[in-house]
């Protein structure tokens, strides 16, 4: 049996780089002259500029707040999807409201190869309990298990006596939904007394899997792996049998960046989601998650040569109100960027004498008095409010993702 789902999971480094640089050029191109949304925010960038992933990351940041701006002005996509011809087979709805297309494409969101990842095989009975009502988690995963050659039972979610049924009844071997949905299927078929063993494999998402859970899935027999994707993009990442980190799918182009800005960090380093879908038809550029992640060094133990993330580690968005004034990270970005001197950077809110105070806890090898003050300055002139400034030695501050830390406790 052939561990890879395709030949793309194995490549060189170098060839992968190569061929995502390509590919990324291609993808600027094509939605400058098929989108309406690209061809209007892209006007200025050439395509052919984009000789390495440096040119890249200076390409826009696109943000949800963008796609349901737009969205209201031009339903339903707000002039993101692309002319291909491919017919629009689904429009799905999720909160916001937002709406996500789906095309009669096989495996158009691919999450194949994650299914594949976690065992999944032709001629497996998959039991399906995402939503098939207005999000598209369960089409997702629907069109996923058929490209593979597995057949679907769309259970959806709820009636977990009627779900217990369905699996003694048909037998299926591998079941897909959240974690705590499965958990309270098996548990309430214990309660009844009824045997639902033949589920074997799971891929699950959509929470988080602690471990304990996982282990307890494991006691019964019952391989779970996970995987990352939004409505959005589709498949962002998935784990595999070796159970370190997240995969990056084949179809994305993934970068991890300061909160608050567009800018890439090092591997290892805590930051906002950023992907690119290499897809033809609804080919979102440096879509900006507002998911935390980080870069895991090396390659993963199974073979598939992809990077890989650390998982879900909570969210970028951290707007604080202060005195009345919002400060969002891109202020605190701009501060950073006005000083060379800082590295790492942390804005504490806090809550001290029944007042408001804002500390900038800044990473710096060398400083003194001087560059306290102009950081001081910065923050007043870009945040508009008054905040004091803490110089720590590089290392100190935790490496979270974390911009703005919201501390403050009102009893």
């Amino acid at each position: 049996m052939n561990d890879y789902y395709d030949s793309l999971e194995t490549r060189s480094s170098d060839q992968r780089s190569a061929e995502q640089l390509s590919a990324l050029r291609a993808q600027i191109a094509h939605v400058k002259q098929h989108t309406a949304a690209y061809g209007e925010a892209f006007r200025e960038i050439d395509a052919a500029s984009i000789n390495d992933f440096e040119s890249f990351a200076r390409v826009p940041l696109t943000r949800k707040s963008a796609l349901i701006a737009l969205q209201r002005e031009q339903r339903p996509f707000g002039g993101y999807t692309a002319q291909t011809g491919v017919p629009l087979s689904h429009v799905f709805a999720s909160p916001g409201p937002i709406y996500e297309p789906g095309f009669a494409l096989p495996d158009f969101w691919r999450f194949a190869r994650s299914l594949y990842a976690s065992g999944f095989r032709r001629g497996d009975l998959v039991h399906n309990c995402f939503s098939y009502h207005l999000t598209p988690a369960g089409q997702m995963f629907d069109s996923a298990a058929q490209a593979l050659g597995c057949a679907v039972i769309p259970a959806g979610v709820g009636q977990t006596e009627l779900q217990v049924q369905t699996i003694v009844d048909l037998a299926p071997s591998a079941y897909v939904g959240t974690p705590s949905f499965l958990k309270i299927i098996l548990e309430h078929a214990d309660g009844l007394g009824r045997d639902v063993s033949s589920v074997n494999k799971a891929l699950v998402s959509g929470e988080a899997l602690p471990a304990p859970l996982r282990s307890a899935f494991a006691e019964r027999g019952l391989r779970v792996q996970q995987c990352y994707g939004t409505a959005d993009l589709g498949l962002i990442a998935y784990e595999s049998s070796a159970l370190e980190g997240l995969i990056i799918d084949e179809g994305v182009y993934v970068e991890i960046v300061r909160p608050g800005s567009g800018d890439p960090l090092p591997a290892g380093e805590v930051g906002e989601v950023v992907v690119t879908n290499l897809g033809a038809e609804y080919p979102l550029i440096r879509f900006a998650t507002g998911d935390l992640s980080a870069i895991l060094p090396g390659i993963s133990p199974c073979g598939r040569s992809n990077l890989r993330i650390r998982g879900w580690m909570g969210r970028a968005d951290q707007t604080a109100k202060v005195r009345g004034m919002f400060i969002h990270p891109e202020q605190v970005d701009k501060v950073i960027k006005a000083h060379a001197e800082i590295g790492r950077a942390r804005l504490v809110v806090d809550w001290v004498d029944q007042a408001d105070r804002l500390t900038l806890r800044c990473e710096c090898a060398a400083a003194d008095s001087s560059l306290a003050a102009a950081i001081a300055t910065s923050i007043r002139s870009i945040c508009k409010l008054r905040g004091e400034v803490e110089i720590v030695v590089p290392g100190s501050l935790p490496n979270d993702g974390k911009v703005i830390d919201d501390i403050r406790q009102y009893e």
